[in-house]
């Protein structure tokens, strides 16, 4: 039972640490359709930070997969 519960709350944050990265990954939208703002698409929090958030909860979650007790 001790067992499933540290399972259980591993894979959530694991899918914690994914939905965030996506969270961050999102937005960017422009006011105006015919102007392209670069350092809004290409941000650090959209290019650097969000991917490595979901590697790292992708990371959480093979770990809580593959662990044993």
């Amino acid at each position: 039972l001790e067992f499933r519960r540290v399972l259980f709350r591993s894979m959530l944050v694991g899918a914690a640490f994914i939905l965030i990265g996506m969270l961050l990954m999102s937005g960017g939208k422009s006011p105006n359709p015919d102007t392209f703002n670069v350092n809004e698409v290409y941000s650090f929090r959209r290019i650097t930070l969000a991917p490595i958030t979901i590697i790292i909860g992708f990371i959480i979650e093979i770990y809580a997969i593959f662990k044993k007790h």
